[in-house]
């Protein structure tokens, strides 16, 4: 009785925690990602004097309630630079201050970085990260999912003698991380998935499967057994 009792307890805790775990780690993702936005816009909030917006009269944390203030306030302000941004005395004003920190030296670089990443995953780039791929990788018969995210310069396309496409392999569960793959195009098989399955795919390791649906099946080209795989 008491071996079915507790065979019993384990099985609705497990069963519970299936249900309560995916909404604590998102509530928990969501307040860690709410404290590390507020570190950088609470500073918005200095023209307010600290013994209103701090605890102990101004030498503890910020309340959180002013923190959810100066998110507001960092929200409205990327909004109005976006309407800036689409006239022309606004262009002006942010092709200047661009130039201006392109002068900087050591910031030159990591700002340029930034905005060549941030330009490369804009919505205006039609090609860059858009498409969920499968490909051979780490050798030929183990498959890999990636994306596409651009074809290679003109210099590597001279090299390789032959046309290849930039593939991005994320690492699981974390997909921020990866490798950068330079694929023969008539290696990379499409997948039908959207781009957003294709990262939860990854994310679960596999165990959230997207919806095929009647699409029609794309058939895997075989790549010979002298193939060269890229390495990173």
């Amino acid at each position: 009785m008491q071996k079915s009792l507790w065979a019993r307890w384990q099985a609705n805790f497990l069963a519970g925690l299936a249900i309560v775990l995916p909404g604590v780690i998102s509530i928990a993702v969501m307040i860690w990602l709410f404290g590390t936005v507020a570190n950088i816009t609470d500073t918005l909030l200095i023209f307010i004097p600290r013994k209103l917006t701090h605890q102990n009269g101004g030498d503890g944390a910020m309340y959180w309630y002013w923190s959810a203030v100066a998110l507001a306030l960092a929200v409205f302000l990327i909004g109005v630079v976006g309407l800036l941004a689409r006239n022309y005395f606004g262009k002006r004003v942010i092709e200047w201050t661009d130039s201006t920190l392109l002068r900087i030296p050591l910031l030159n670089k990591i700002y340029g970085a930034t905005k060549q990443v941030n330009d490369a995953f804009s919505s205006g780039n039609k090609t860059a990260f858009r498409t969920v791929v499968l490909v051979e990788y780490p050798r030929p018969g183990v498959y890999s999912v990636g994306f596409i995210t651009s074809e290679p310069n003109e210099e590597i396309l001279s090299k390789t003698k032959e046309k290849v496409v930039c593939v991005f392999v994320p690492t699981t569960p974390n997909p921020t991380g990866g490798f950068l793959l330079l694929v023969p195009e008539d290696q990379v098989t499409k997948l039908d998935m959207s781009v957003a399955d294709g990262i939860k795919y990854i994310i679960s390791l596999g165990a959230i499967n997207p919806d095929y649906g009647t699409a029609p099946r794309r058939e895997v080209k075989p790549v010979a057994s002298d193939a060269v795989v890229a390495r990173p």
